[in-house]
């Protein structure tokens, strides 16, 4: 074996996922460099084992154990490496967390990100999920990255069209990009910054805090100020943030609910479908802070899904399609999972 593949047998998970579940992976790679993958790929043993990439472990419930090699991203580093049409390129290894990097590029004077501060993750899963808060989304400030091809062993240079993003989607998520790893991704961000106050509950807040014209560390600190009182730290209650995508439905649909729910809560989208939130849904649905053995429903938001203590991923399982089904039997709309079942 390559002396650079310091594989570790049935490694414990449940510090590696924000949900806290106990589970074990068959075996286990720390991967900090390209070359690892090389190896990997050259070792017949190890390259015909199922693999599970890991970043960050705030987008997954594991609902046993992995019988695969989990390849765990912490490729780091962080540098601005140009200019173009405006924009500073900034690049970031995949392992990097992402908020660290957010709060990096304020620190060099750099906006762009704010609006996404303190989402759990790492840098290489962010194009994954085309991650977004309070009116921005990765896409919006994504230049390209650089994904490394189990299959043919190459490394390719991915563009914005390349990546297909989606909302909560991309390419990466589909079967086209199957066996691509994210080594890194550069970033465009605006030299000539502007806040992006477009989501109501920001711009509320910023005007709440007396700011006329905010600084992007200054939205940064409101973004982080809002999500930690609605949301639970997964370092206290195990957690993966959102956990189910806000329904998209035709004006016609939307039209049809609003006629029987007056108070739907909607936002209108460029296309003319309309957005429903989820958190909504399921608080009328009376599930806020209701508990299925020791799995459990937020108190303070009702998208988000905990770990009360010593949850399994099955429990988990169970709460989300009992949401799901009471959702759907009451409105009519099904509610899409954001994290992934393992």
């Amino acid at each position: 074996m390559h002396p650079d593949l310091a594989i570790v047998p049935d490694f414990p998970l449940q510090r590696f996922n924000t949900f806290g579940i106990a589970a074990c992976a068959r075996a286990y790679l720390r991967l900090t460099d390209v070359a690892q993958l090389a190896a990997l790929r050259a070792d017949p043993v190890l390259s015909s084992m199922p693999l599970l990439l890991l970043g960050g472990g705030s987008n997954i419930v594991l609902t046993g154990d992995v019988e695969a090699l989990v390849l765990h991203m912490a490729i780091a580093g962080r540098t601005i490496v140009g200019r173009d049409s405006g924009h500073a390129l900034v690049r970031c290894g995949g392992g990097e967390n992402w908020h660290g990097f957010v709060q990096w590029t304020l620190a060099q004077g750099l906006g762009g990100l704010e609006n996404m501060a303190l989402i759990p993750g790492t840098v290489g899963a962010a194009p994954i999920q085309n991650i977004g808060a309070y009116g921005t989304e990765l896409k919006d400030v994504f230049h390209s990255l650089t994904a490394y091809d189990l299959a043919s062993g190459e490394l390719r240079t991915m563009d914005a069209a390349a990546c297909r993003f989606g909302y909560r989607d991309s390419i990466f998520k589909q079967a086209g990009g199957a066996g691509l790893v994210i080594v890194d991704v550069t970033f465009a961000l605006p030299l000539a910054w502007q806040p992006n106050l477009r989501y109501a509950e920001l711009a509320q807040a910023v005007r709440d805090a007396g700011l006329d014209a905010p600084t992007a560390q200054q939205v940064s600190d409101i973004v982080v100020a809002i999500r930690r009182r609605k949301l639970p730290d997964p370092a206290v209650v195990g957690n993966a943030g959102s956990f189910f995508k806000n329904p998209v439905v035709s004006g016609a649909e939307c039209a049809r609910l609003l006629a029987a729910f007056p108070a739907l809560v909607h936002h209108a989208q460029p296309d003319g479908s309309e957005k429903l939130a989820a958190g909504w849904l399921i608080d009328q649905c009376g599930w806020k802070g209701r508990t299925m053995g020791a799995a459990g429903v937020y108190p303070k938001q009702a998208l988000v899904l905990v770990n009360n203590g010593g949850a399994s991923g099955a429990e988990v399982v169970a709460l989300a399609r009992a949401i799901q089904a009471d959702v759907g039997a009451r409105y009519g709309v099904h509610l899409e999972t954001e994290p992934v079942f393992i």
